[in-house]
């Protein structure tokens, strides 16, 4: 199958994948770029980040790329508004909002122009964020990596969906291959999120060490923990991920508040910031389900042409 173009709003990307935003600090502008210059649509992972951070991230991916780069930010974060806003100000292309809903920001895209893009994962709440304004949505299920909505699988969810609404549906969870890629797009969607395949490419910024872990995982260590933010998580297994889940895990001391709402079990921030950083033992390693597919790290350029072969190849 030849892959379409992907279309929201203005914007047309010539491959129909964006690649998701990882926080914290794994899709930088490198990634971003990356990733826009081969046809597909680069996301900075903005949770975490200060705004002069962010400003710098969005001005060097820009100075790498004349592609389609945008945002990622967790509605959970309480510098939620003043990212967007920073973001706009920077001429992002688009803004993706996940862990949580905020009928706020779609008001900021339309004073702008700027696409907004929420993940869903139903087709209720997709059918509001049409009607509030929203450009396209993600549909995630249960096998994408990070903050899950849902238990069920995106590949049920997505035609329910595409039913619901009439702008741009795109899958995210579980896609790794070409053929995946088709797979989705047969179900209805106009395009692919895929996170996971790209944390675990040569210009992710996740530690060596972090990405070597990714080739080791296999599909049994993989689960689910509960996040601080109120929603549960998924994640590779390792002994800060099982204190976790055994409820041993030590609570911050001090606490820096950056989130709205927060059980406060243990800093999410910190722990996906040691996880980047390389620390597989006391980090928190999000990931979709299907990481132990991945077997090699390879450049941006290659992982795509691999997908657009495979995709060509399937009937």
């Amino acid at each position: 199958m030849k892959l379409p173009e992907l279309r929201i709003g203005k914007l047309v990307a010539k491959v129909p994948i964006i690649q998701g935003g990882m926080a914290i600090r794994l899709s930088t502008a490198p990634l971003a770029a990356a990733v826009a210059r081969e046809g597909g649509i680069g996301l900075i992972a903005a949770s975490g980040m200060t705004v002069d951070e962010l400003r710098n991230e969005i001005r060097l991916a820009r100075s790498l790329t004349d592609g389609i780069v945008g945002i990622n930010m967790m509605v959970a974060a309480r510098s939620f508004a003043v990212m967007i806003k920073t973001a706009i100000e920077e001429g992002i292309d688009l803004v993706v909002a996940g862990a949580g809903f905020s009928r706020d920001m779609f008001g900021l895209g339309k004073e702008s122009g700027t696409p907004i893009v929420p993940i869903v994962s139903s087709a209720k709440l997709a059918r509001i964020s049409e009607s509030l304004g929203a450009s396209a949505v993600i549909v995630e299920g249960k096998e994408a990596g990070g903050h899950l909505g849902t238990d069920r699988s995106m590949r049920v969810i997505v035609p329910e969906v595409r039913e619901a609404v009439k702008i741009p549906v795109i899958g995210a969870g579980g896609v790794m291959t070409g053929k995946d890629i088709v797979e989705v797009l047969r179900l209805g969607a106009n395009g692919v999120q895929m996170g996971i395949r790209f944390a675990a490419s040569e210009e992710s910024n996740a530690g060596p060490a972090l990405k070597e872990f990714y080739l080791k995982a296999r599909p049994e260590d993989v689960m689910l923990i509960k996040s601080p933010v109120g929603l549960p998580g998924q994640a590779v297994r390792n002994p800060f991920a099982e204190k976790i889940a055994d409820g041993t895990v030590t609570r911050p001391e001090p606490c820096d508040g950056c989130l709205k709402h927060c059980s406060q079990s243990f800093c999410i921030i910190r722990a996906l910031i040691r996880a980047q950083q390389g620390d597989v033992e006391t980090g928190l390693v999000f990931t979709g389900e299907n990481v132990y597919k991945i077997k090699k790290i390879m450049p941006v350029k290659e992982i795509i042409a691999t997908l657009i072969k495979e995709a060509e190849e399937t009937e």
